[in-house]
């Protein structure tokens, strides 16, 4: 199960492995927080990409194919689709404000795909 919750929120057992997916590191959250377990800056979108983008609603379609692009290029998001695949519960953390236009939300869903799309080549293996 894959879930995203804000890093300001609160910290729950059940979020089970939280990795943060954030380029920066959070403000006012120590380093060595409870609130995460692994920092994967790596699949984070670029810094160009990130403040291009600014967190305007208005340019999110165009952010998110710019953003996918970018994972399409990198290697750190099969190690982020392994933890997927070796933890029941992964709960992706990101710091922004806005719950709907973030770089998790786009996290979340392109893994729910290629996990959706594995399975379904491992069950015609079968």
């Amino acid at each position: 199960m894959i879930k995203i919750k804000r890093v300001y929120e609160e910290y729950d057992v059940a979020d089970g492995t939280r990795v943060l997916v954030d380029r920066l590191w959070p403000r006012g959250v120590r380093r060595a927080s409870p609130k995460v377990d692994i920092w994967m800056r790596d699949v984070a979108p670029s810094s160009e990409l990130r403040k291009w983008f600014s967190h305007d609603p208005g340019k999110w379609q165009e952010f998110k194919k710019r953003y996918l692009k970018e994972l399409s290029e990198n290697d750190a998001l099969g190690k982020l689709i392994e933890l997927v695949r070796t933890n029941s519960v992964l709960t992706l953390i990101y710091a922004a404000r806005d719950e709907q236009h973030n770089d998790a939300m786009v996290l979340k869903s392109l893994l729910e795909k290629k996990l959706i799309v594995k399975r379904g080549m491992d069950s015609k293996a079968n």
